[in-house]
C-alpha cells in the first residue's frame, strides 16, 4: 500500500482505502473472552466445523499473533470439554491446507470430558517425571 502525503495547500488528495481485514485484538485473554461464545454456540449445534469457518461466519477478530494463537484455541476448547476432534477437511482460506474439523461435546458430558483430559495430562506428566 502506498501512502500519499497530504497536500497542505488546501487541495484534498485522498489515498485509496486499505483492504478490509479482521480487527486484531490487543490482549489474548480478552480475545478469548470475546470469541468463546461463538465457539460454544457452534459446538452446541452438533454440526462439524472448522475454526476458520466459525471465525469467518461470525466475523471474529484475530488474536494479537494470528499465526500461532488461532492454533491454541482448539486446545483450550478441548480442555474445557466443549469440542472434540471429528476429522480433517480443507481450509477455506488456504485451499491446499488440511485442517482439523471439530464437533461439539454434548453439554451434559462436558465436565466429565474436561476432568478426563486433566487426569490424562497429569498421568502423562507423572510418567515423564518417573522416566527421567
Amino acid at each position: 500500500m502506498s501512502y500519499i502525503q497530504p497536500a497542505f495547500d488546501g487541495t484534498d488528495i485522498t489515498a485509496p482505502a486499505p483492504a478490509a481485514t479482521r480487527r486484531i485484538a490487543d490482549d489474548y485473554e480478552a480475545w478469548i473472552d470475546e470469541i468463546w461464545p461463538a465457539f460454544v454456540a457452534a459446538a452446541d449445534t452438533g454440526q462439524p466445523f472448522t475454526v476458520d469457518s466459525i471465525a469467518t461466519a461470525q466475523q471474529l477478530p484475530d488474536p494479537p499473533n494470528a499465526k500461532s494463537m488461532w492454533g491454541r484455541l482448539p486446545t483450550r476448547l478441548q480442555d474445557a470439554g466443549i469440542i472434540r476432534h471429528y476429522g480433517y477437511g480443507g481450509s477455506a482460506r488456504a485451499r491446499q491446507s488440511l485442517v482439523h474439523v471439530w464437533i461439539g461435546v454434548p453439554a451434559h458430558h462436558r465436565e466429565a470430558v474436561a476432568r478426563r483430559r486433566r487426569e490424562d495430562r497429569a498421568a502423562r506428566r507423572d510418567a515423564r517425571k518417573a522416566a527421567a
